[in-house]
């Protein structure tokens, strides 16, 4: 065999991605193209981020572009932000800064797993899970959410744990569904892990993907697991909040409620795991951007806005949706029960949206609302018009 075979397994994971990529970016050469489909950006960078990095591109010393680590302004900006969202006394040696949240996810996969460990992720759930465990030698093992509400399933969460299990990887707000787990959710789950560990012998971690903490509606309130449950790893990522997900930065942060001999044997590995993963650190220019980014963000009360056109008027046509409550996504059932169909039909007119095949859920769809809102308004007669055909919804 000329690859290896954690690179088939993960190219044969990552398939139904690239192949739908591939078709994207032939779809691109159309000028009038609808594109819903990815969390890319539709406008012009944030006027804050855009300062933010030109305010750090001019060299201050002489090693100003010399290798980088984790800078340690960037570890007490994220450390202090932490303590006032997570409510938990975080301290800047429990944070390594990444590339994005892929970075801070193999940073955390190096970090506490071992070759052929199992790791449990939900579904749907972000498409990257499986691939990235399969190039690290690590079993993925599914975890079904609530198939009506999307709700995290403690029970079916257990069930998916055996003596291999490493790693349960939770996300909230998700993707795709735009839920928001509480407190009690975790509370929960913390038991549950708690009490399998002590069966297995074996301490079970939880990583806490939380890229989209800061995108919430409704005045929802955010709880991150790391408060119920002590072994777990927070990753995060600004590309998200920032709409900007080619400038990597992220960070890998331990819970302040981690034991402290073993938080400290954590903390001690952060920098050479970060160094032999590929110097796996963000550029110095983003790191001394982090005080200033803290403050940027895209419009939420906008993406609410692009949300209530999209998805009222959906309902409104008999389709099935989930009502987000964070992310910048809407999740919906496919009118006619094929999502693929769905898809292909609105793609023939321009309008590119996202199928559920890519979360392992053939019936279903996920649109992006960093789409312009000229763009929903275009793109609405065809949403309605495809889901009456294909539904049989009478007006």
């Amino acid at each position: 065999m000329t690859i290896s075979v954690r690179a088939t397994r993960a190219k044969a994971a990552v398939d139904v991605v690239t192949t739908f990529f591939a078709k994207m970016q032939a779809a691109a050469d159309d000028p009038d193209a609808l594109d819903f489909t990815f969390g890319n950006p539709h406008e012009f960078a944030l006027p804050g981020l855009t300062d933010a990095l030109r305010a750090q591109i001019e060299p201050q010393s002489v090693d100003w572009f010399a290798y980088k680590t984790s800078e340690p302004l960037a570890q007490q900006t994220v450390a202090d932000a932490l303590r006032a969202e997570v409510g938990l006394a975080f301290e800047p040696d429990d944070i390594a800064m990444t590339q994005g949240a892929f970075g801070a996810i193999s940073l955390a996969l190096g970090l506490l797993t071992d070759a052929g460990d199992e790791v449990v992720i939900p579904v749907p759930g972000w498409f990257c899970y499986e691939p990235m465990l399969y190039a690290a030698d690590l079993a993925p093992v599914r975890a079904a959410l609530d198939t009506d509400t999307f709700d995290l399933d403690v029970e079916v969460i257990a069930r998916a744990i055996t003596p291999r299990t490493r790693v349960v990887i939770v996300n909230s707000p998700a993707n795709p569904t735009g839920r928001v787990y509480p407190a009690a959710t975790w509370r929960a789950l913390a038991e549950m892990l708690e009490s399998a560990s002590r069966a297995n012998g074996r301490r079970i971690w939880l990583l806490s993907d939380e890229p989209y903490r800061r995108i919430r509606f409704d005045g929802i309130d955010f709880a991150s697991p790391a408060a119920a449950y002590p072994w777990t790893v927070i990753a995060y990522s600004y590309g998200k909040v920032l709409l900007a997900p080619g400038q990597r930065l992220g960070y890998l942060a331990l819970s302040p409620l981690i034991p402290r001999e073993d938080r400290d044997a954590l903390r001690a590995a952060l920098f050479p795991l970060g160094l032999a993963i590929g110097w796996g650190f963000p550029d110095a220019v983003m790191q001394y951007s982090v005080p200033a980014l803290e403050n940027v963000s895209i419009d939420v009360a906008e993406l609410a806005r692009k949300r209530d056109r999209l998805y009222d008027a959906l309902v409104g046509a008999g389709v099935e949706m989930t009502r987000p409550e964070g992310t910048f996504y809407l999740w919906g059932k496919a009118p006619g029960g094929d999502g693929e169909a769905f898809c292909d039909a609105l793609a023939s007119r321009g309008v590119h949206l996202m199928p559920g095949s890519l979360f392992v859920q053939p019936h279903h769809f996920r649109i992006s609302l960093t789409a312009t809102m000229e763009s929903i308004e275009l793109a609405l007669p065809h949403l309605l018009d495809v889901s009456k055909e294909l539904g049989g919804i009478q007006d």
